[in-house]
């Protein structure tokens, strides 16, 4: 009898206490690179805060697209979400349907959308296509963010032909420029060695001069404030821009680099133009030097896009041409 009523009991309290159901969950995925300092920052500074504060609710697995099978996921992704050729880049976090680009970006939304899709019942992995397949195919896949440490995982090392296959007309152009360039500075040094008559600048490099500036100031502003930049319609900018050699020994950005110099060619320039002699032809030997360490600092840097990153910059391609008339309207002519 004690039994009967105990299990009526039980089935009493079962009846009017509801079931605690399980918490709902959030998924998403981001995708990175190793080389790229922004993801490195979202990683291991901004994303910890957050997922110590939902803990087992949140699920992000990052995926590395310098990996053959991240890049192919990347590109899935890209082609699925009908991403933008101008929102293109790392890091790129999808939730559900939404795309995320850039650490501001990402740690602007991210956190609300958290909270709409608990309120929700959590959220899904996104449907990316071949996503399951490659992710799941291990049996316990890492699938939380939690440190820095998966900047170290190990990356694949594309082959060259796989690096120009990613933008054939951008990387073809970059490599275009590159002989330009490489042709302008033989021409050059030619002249040099046989000067028909002292250095001279014609009134083309201030003018110049203020592109170059326009063009690194634009550069800068992306760099500081962490955003995706504009990037035309072909090339990826962002791309080149998150790489490790968007910065000088890892410290200095491209951009600011590109800045000084443009200022400090065009200081150049007003000394040889309006200084006494003496001191005008210390200016345009000055600006002849700026000028031809600016192309070939260029050279290196353009050789770099498509041969080595896999990926060309407009922006940079620009700033390139500009230094190499620069160097052309500054070489010995008559």
């Amino acid at each position: 009898m004690k039994k009967q009523n105990s299990l009526i009991l039980a089935i009493l309290i079962s009846l009017f206490i509801p079931v605690r159901a399980a918490a709902p969950v959030v998924h998403a995925v981001l995708f990175y690179s190793p080389s790229c300092s922004h993801c490195h920052t979202l990683i291991s500074e901004e994303l910890p805060p957050i997922l110590h504060k939902y803990g087992e609710q949140l699920d992000i697995i990052a995926v590395n697209v310098q990996q053959v099978d991240g890049q192919a996921l990347y590109q899935a992704a890209i082609k699925h979400f009908q991403i933008p050729k101008d929102r293109l880049g790392v890091p790129t976090l999808i939730i559900d349907t939404e795309v995320l680009v850039g650490t501001d970006e990402i740690m602007m939304v991210f956190p609300k959308l958290i909270e709409d899709f608990l309120a929700q019942g959590g959220m899904d992995w996104p449907k990316i296509p071949g996503f399951h397949k490659t992710i799941f195919k291990t049996p316990a896949p890492a699938n939380k963010v939690e440190s820095a440490e998966l900047l170290q995982m190990p990356t694949v090392e594309l082959s060259l032909t796989e690096k120009l296959a990613r933008d054939p007309i951008g990387n073809g152009l970059a490599i275009f420029v590159l002989i330009g360039m490489i042709f302008v500075i033989f021409h050059t040094l030619v002249l040099f060695k046989h000067p028909k008559s002292p250095l001279k600048a014609t009134k083309i490099v201030p003018i110049l001069c203020l592109l170059g500036l326009a063009v690194s100031s634009y550069m800068v502003y992306i760099e500081m404030y962490h955003l995706t930049a504009v990037c035309g319609p072909i090339g990826d900018c962002n791309m080149v821009q998150q790489s490790e050699y968007a910065k000088l020994f890892g410290v200095l950005p491209i951009g600011i680099l590109g800045f000084i110099a443009y200022i400090a060619i065009l200081l150049a320039w007003s000394i040889g133009q309006y200084a006494s002699e003496k001191i005008a032809q210390i200016g345009r030997l000055t600006l002849f030097g700026l000028t031809l360490l600016g192309t070939l600092f260029s050279i290196y840097l353009t050789f770099l896009e498509p041969f080595v990153i896999g990926a060309t910059c407009l922006w940079c391609l620009t700033s390139a041409i500009i230094m190499t008339s620069l160097l052309w309207n500054t070489r010995a002519i008559k």
